[in-house]
């Protein structure tokens, strides 16, 4: 008996995309060989257009879709698995213990790969400036043209002799398939990665909006395009083009699933038609958390029992009897008055799904908020042209560095306006063309004045600042340098603005708690696998290749290294409080109280074992050359078997 590894690897989205079309449509599956000719599972493709047609289907060339050059190895990229990981770096952190922000230095795909297991539906917001295609010379080859050569060579739009095989190869497809490419194969992802209820905006300019605004219809349906909104970037008309000046960029927004109430007061809406001792009221959201991270393994920390003003003990449970989870924290002011008094929130008495009983009972109670004020709604407008321009965001960075690090930086204000676009105030946000960081700064701000819990996840390729530039003779090599470092600046003034606000308080009103602003981020950096090639290929295995394999992972990796990759093997998230101590001579490391607890130490004993299990954890991983032979690693299994049953024992 062997226990089980963990896979160290990105998900497989081919399988698991084969596996459900099979559940719908099992008729379709058939079998191929591998390139080693070994059976495997395929589908027919020919079936599956006909089972999706309600006539007979030919080889249709005319159809209403977006198409370029290099678009179906795009979408094959975005499904295929790679071999990286994440690698922390505390010395370039803020809080690294402490905070629930991250930023991440590497090429976006490869970290959009490695975050769609933790992050997969977690992400509400996302934000993007994306290169513009507009000619500069960027490391994400901001100018996506290829040679007319070139392009006719990749559609066949010349044979051999290189004649034209078809009429109209000069159009300006050339000067899109490219950046299309690169778009799409992060869009895929990213879709994943929101939450149902999750919004997407993008910067753009005229160049690229067309065709961003086709492929985004194509990801996300053109039924959830929230707006294309115009936004006024240079006052001054901007360049001209063509003998107009528009001096207007645009920012393409959309919802994942599920189309939310676009309102700047959403809080104040709806009759007060309930009452209580304190007045009138209506009930608001229900405190149980729902969508794709409503179980209790999510969010262990928010599965707690509050009680009702009749006394009675209530738990977060779902209605179809899984546990779940508040959509807060006990250390939360809003959980911390509730706790105080149970008339905090309305209370019903709910059925759970058809059958289902949780403790012998058929219901369970449900606590809502309750909103008391009259104020009117007002929805947003889509014309922006009051949220900051290009020169403002230009003025934020040079008054944080005394110069000007980087060209294009965004206004916060547009950003802020976005985040606000969300009613809910505790989510993440992710910016994988992260740049200078603007979309951090602008969410710091935004926390520090709304009290709000937004935490931000940025992702920034490691590239190199021009050797002419200010920012390069100041120091910083790269825009990743740049965009930490304003983090920091911008982290530490509005800490400073809050106090000093705190400090000129009027009669009547609250300080704000400036020690709860999350000013931190958690710095990661992407890396190769922290397991040897025969970890993930075992057949590669030969005598040659023995005497190097005492050890299955790589020479020089840290036990952070490995509890980072094991993290996210396992789909949990970065931002997890991790607490590292000493058991029996071991280094034991607990994340999020008790949802992993991993020891990568040799000689385990049974004596660390039963600590381990005393903290009843969900999940436990171990080396696998921790043990001293099979007998133990199967005598583990069965002490946790006795001792903590529930628990999940995995090794690498």
């Amino acid at each position: 008996m062997t226990l089980p590894q963990l896979k160290m690897q990105t998900p497989d989205l081919i399988q698991k995309n084969i596996e459900q079309i099979a559940k719908l449509f099992p008729f379709v599956m058939t079998e191929t060989k591998d390139e080693k000719g070994n059976l495997k599972k395929a589908i027919d493709f020919d079936l599956l257009k006909q089972s999706l047609s309600d006539v007979l289907t030919d080889d249709q060339n005319e159809r209403y879709r977006l198409d370029w050059p290099g678009k179906k190895a795009s979408l094959l990229k975005a499904n295929t698995p790679i071999f990286k990981t994440l690698r922390p770096c505390r010395q370039e952190s803020v809080n690294f213990d402490t905070t629930e922000n991250v930023y991440i230095e590497g090429d976006n795909f490869e970290v959009l790969k490695i975050l769609q297991e933790s992050y997969l539906g977690k992400i509400k917001m996302i934000y993007i400036d994306p290169p513009y295609n507009t000619g500069k010379d960027f490391i994400y080859k901001d100018n996506f043209k290829v040679s007319k050569e070139a392009y006719e060579q990749e559609i066949g739009a010349v044979d051999e002799d290189g004649a034209k095989l078809f009429k109209n190869t000069d159009s300006n497809g050339r000067f899109h398939s490219d950046w299309l490419s690169m778009m799409y194969e992060r869009v895929v992802i990213t879709r994943d990665l929101l939450s149902d209820d999750g919004l997407i905006a993008i910067s753009i300019d005229d160049t690229e909006i067309y065709q961003l605004g086709k492929l985004l219809d194509e990801v996300f349906g053109d039924n959830n395009r929230l707006a294309c909104a115009p936004w006024l970037s240079e006052p001054s008309g901007g360049k001209e083009k063509t003998g107009l000046r528009t001096g207007h960029e645009y920012l393409l927004i959309y919802f994942k699933n599920t189309s939310i109430n676009i309102t700047q007061e959403e809080r104040s809406t709806g009759e007060l038609n309930l009452k209580d001792k304190l007045g009138r009221y209506r009930k608001e959201r229900e405190l149980m958390k729902w969508g794709g991270t409503s179980l209790r393994e999510d969010r262990p920390n928010q599965f707690y029992q509050l009680k009702t003003p009749e006394g009675i003990e209530v738990l977060p449970y779902r209605n179809d009897g899984k546990e779940g989870h508040w959509r807060w924290g006990k250390s939360n002011d809003f959980i911390k008055e509730a706790l105080e008094y149970p008339d905090f929130f309305h209370w019903e008495l709910r059925p759970f799904d058809d059958g289902v009983r949780v403790n012998n009972k058929m219901e369970r109670w449900v606590p809502y908020e309750k909103i008391r004020d009259k104020k009117k709604s007002v929805g947003w407008s889509t014309w922006l042209d009051k949220y900051g321009y290009n020169a403002d965001g230009t003025r934020e960075l040079k008054e944080l560095f005394n110069m000007k690090p980087f060209d294009t930086p965004k206004p916060t204000q547009l950003i802020k306006w976005f985040l606000n676009l969300h009613t809910d105030d505790d989510f993440i946000v992710l910016d994988f063309f992260a740049g200078s960081s603007a979309t951090a700064h602008a969410l710091m701000q935004l926390n520090a004045e709304d009290n709000g819990n937004r935490k931000f996840i940025m992702v920034q390729l490691l590239e190199k600042t021009d050797e002419k530039s200010e920012a390069y003779k100041a120091g910083y090599k790269t825009i990743a340098e740049i965009g930490k470092e304003r983090i920091r600046r911008a982290g530490k003034k509005i800490k400073e603005e809050l106090e000093e606000k705190n400090r000129q308080l009027k009669i009547g009103e609250k300080p704000t708690d400036s020690s709860k602003l999350d000013i931190g981020f958690r710095v990661y950096k992407t890396a190769s696998g922290n397991m040897k090639d025969v970890y993930y290929h075992p057949e590669k295995l030969d005598q040659k290749t023995l005497p190097g394999l005492e050890s299955n992972i790589k020479e020089g990796r840290t036990p952070d290294d490995l509890l980072t990759q094991v993290i996210l093997d396992l789909g949990l998230e970065l931002n997890l409080p991790v607490e590292q101590k000493e058991i029996c001579g071991n280094t034991v490391f607990i994340v999020q109280t008790n949802a992993l607890v991993a020891c990568f130490d040799d000689k385990i004993n049974f004596e660390i074992v039963d600590h381990i299990a005393d903290l009843k954890p969900f999940k436990v991983v171990f080396k696998d050359a921790g043990f001293a032979d099979d007998k133990d690693r199967i005598n583990v299994e069965e002490r946790f078997k006795r001792l903590s049953p529930e628990t999940v024992i995995t090794v690498l």
